[in-house]
């Protein structure tokens, strides 16, 4: 008798255990999938999802374009003939019963015939091809998000090897090299070593090049600023490696690409004409500036400082040439309080000139 006992207690002891999903509804389905051309179409999968508890199971069709399984929970499902990502033929809503055979078939060719949007196979590869290039794009981003958390942080070394990698995976996006480039070249410009920044600016001129070269190429053309902004920052990292000739071009082209930033460009060329004394077409570049912006205070002031640089000593007064008072003033006027305020004043009191508040109207001041 204790014997019996102990084995009905073993035996509850199993059935507590027993898994309550066993208890579970289960169906079977089946189908067969043609394309548009009424042929079973092998290899192809049919997804499905449940309504109620969003669980799925796939299903691959054999060399006659069958589909068959015996244990689906029964329920609602959303039925998906799919093509590898691309969703070619959705059903929704369909029933699967155990007291039935759930027969679920796929045929291209008829649901064409009825209106249906059924994708060719043509369309389907290039849908799939986009899908493919969405998902790269995805990728890339991520990437530049990454790499620009590194770059907020001052890790540069980070974001350019973030970048590095997304171009080798990638060759094929300007803003990729572009962004590379623009890391370069700060990691050269916050590298105490002078002599190891140098290859780093030259590989990040590569990489600017690299950009502008896609970019220009590009069908549709990229937007003007983009192009803009890529030379600017070219002509930074080559002013920063020692080559100031190539710089003033690059900022040219920049200004050439987008006027609507011309003065901006052509500002930063005057600043490197100034930097290596090249007197005459500094002057010209400022005018230019001017004429882009005459509401640019710091253009007057070199400007000036530049058309200073020919002046000549007649006795004890300083002759400078036409239009430098002029240039000086009209920095004060613009900015009577800006950073070359006092060494626009001292300017004009060493050419014994008046100091003008408001340009036009002058008041009186000691002449030196």
């Amino acid at each position: 008798m204790k014997r019996f006992t102990s084995m009905l207690l073993t035996l509850a002891a199993i059935v507590i255990f027993v898994p309550a999903g066993w208890a579970t509804e289960v169906c079977t389905v089946k189908g067969t999938v043609k394309d548009e051309n009424g042929k079973p179409m092998p290899n192809a999968v049919v997804h499905i999802q449940s309504k109620e508890s969003g669980r799925t199971y796939d299903f691959k069709t054999n060399k006659n374009g069958d589909y068959f399984s015996l244990g689906v929970v029964c329920g609602t499902y959303t039925f998906s003939l799919m093509n590898g990502n691309l969703t070619v033929l959705t059903f929704n809503n369909v029933p699967l019963k155990s007291t039935i055979e759930n027969n679920i078939e796929f045929d291209l060719q008829k649901e064409k015939a009825r209106g249906g949007n059924v994708p060719t196979e043509e369309e389907r590869k290039k849908i799939e091809e986009a899908q493919k290039e969405n998902a790269k794009i995805k990728g890339l981003n991520q990437s530049l998000a990454e790499a620009k958390t590194a770059a907020d942080a001052k890790d540069y070394a980070k974001a350019v090897e973030i970048m590095t990698q997304a171009t080798q995976g990638d060759t094929t996006h300007h803003l990729l090299f572009f962004k590379l480039a623009d890391y370069q070249r700060l990691q050269a410009a916050n590298n105490p070593d002078k002599a190891a920044a140098k290859p780093e600016l030259m590989q990040a001129i590569d990489n600017y090049k690299k950009a502008l070269d896609m970019a220009k190429a590009e069908n549709p053309p990229v937007k003007p600023e983009l192009l803009g902004a890529y030379y600017n920052n070219l002509a930074d990292a080559q002013l920063k490696a020692g080559l100031p000739d190539d710089a003033i071009q690059s900022y040219q082209q920049a200004a050439t690409a987008d006027p609507t930033k011309s003065a901006t460009y052509e500002f930063n060329e005057g600043a490197v004409l100034t930097n290596t004394g090249k007197v005459d077409q500094a002057i010209a570049t400022f005018d230019k500036v001017i004429a882009a912006d005459p509401t640019k205070a710091d253009a007057y002031y070199w400007k000036g400082v530049n058309l200073m640089g020919k002046a000549t000593l007649k006795g004890n007064k300083m002759e400078a040439p036409p239009g430098t008072e002029e240039a000086f003033n009209k920095y004060l006027e613009l900015a009577p309080t800006g950073q070359f305020a006092d060494p626009a004043k001292q300017m004009l009191a060493s050419m014994g000139a008046t100091v003008e508040t408001s340009y036009g109207k002058s008041k009186s001041a000691k002449k030196k």
